[in-house]
């Protein structure tokens, strides 16, 4: 598999970018992408929104749980505001405790209905309500505050510089042990940088069933970025097999046979998905001296 990779300071993540070929369009999307061709120009503007809801079936009001004394939606938004690639970052939220507390530290934060199914569903109609134009949206996920910053830019770099892609997301080391957990979501990847597939099983999976300790499985990281118009044709976009099977939204992308880029970071997930997971980030911070 061909590497690549680049670095700009001791204190930047290293990034390696892979890829793949998505398959052919269908009918429905080929007519949608024809109009991206035809617009496509250097995506400079870009706009980071943080989709942050108050219902959560493991973790009810997860963003403003206090993590060292902030809600974590404010570590959050803290660090995407470090990224260099962000012109603006938004919250995008359906509930007034979320809204309420984003404004008291200084966010701006866009009122989203309460019918959105998904973060994406979240950012496009965010993007909506914006009084700027933007090309490129980048979807932060609100329970990640300790994201690196330069996994942000690393995302946005990576559909600024390839004009065929529509969509960009990040990869990182597998560790073994998790290779079998369901809610550790695999990615593949070619040689030129695009995706092949996600899911929830191992990927790839050799003859004998089990984890091979040796290979370089990537796990893939929640934050992805559109191209601000294609953003908008995601969301009209029918609901497919491989999506509603893996309950995956990235697989709605690639079986619409549009072309995601990758790139493999050196991070290790640390979002907050139940209480439990709370004290683990305060003593990642704790250690890293980022209170």
């Amino acid at each position: 598999m061909a590497l690549s990779s680049s670095s700009s300071s001791s204190s930047q993540k290293t990034w390696i970018v892979h890829g793949i070929l998505a398959g052919t369009a269908i009918a429905a999307a080929i007519g949608a992408r024809a109009y991206l061709g035809r617009s496509r120009k250097f995506r400079s503007r870009v706009v980071g929104i943080i989709p942050a809801r108050y219902a959560s079936s493991r973790f009810e009001g997860k963003p403003l749980v206090q993590i060292l004394g902030k809600p974590m939606i404010q570590r959050t938004w803290e660090r995407s505001k470090l990224a260099s690639t962000l012109d603006h970052v938004v919250v995008a939220t359906d509930d007034e405790r979320i809204a309420d507390c984003c404004r008291g530290f200084g966010a701006d934060v866009i009122m989203t209905s309460e019918s959105c199914r998904n973060g994406t569903e979240r950012c496009n109609e965010a993007l909506e309500k914006l009084e700027k134009k933007y090309d490129v949206v980048v979807n932060i996920q609100g329970d990640e505050p300790l994201i690196e910053p330069e996994i942000i830019d690393g995302v946005v770099k990576a559909l600024q510089v390839a004009p065929d892609a529509v969509f960009s997301t990040a990869v990182t080391s597998l560790k073994p042990e998790d290779g079998l957990d369901p809610n550790r979501v695999k990615c593949v990847v070619d040689n030129r940088g695009y995706a092949i597939y996600f899911s929830r099983g191992l990927i790839p999976y050799n003859k004998s069933g089990k984890v091979n300790p040796d290979f370089p499985y990537m796990l893939h990281l929640g934050i992805q970025s559109f191209d601000s118009k294609f953003l908008k044709v995601y969301s009209e976009l029918q609901p497919t097999p491989l999506q509603l099977e893996e309950d995956l939204e990235q697989l709605k992308v690639l079986e619409n046979g549009y072309k995601m880029k990758v790139i493999k970071v050196d991070h290790e997930a640390h979002g907050v998905d139940t209480p439990d997971d709370v004290e683990k980030i305060e003593s990642l911070m704790r250690e890293r001296n980022l209170l």
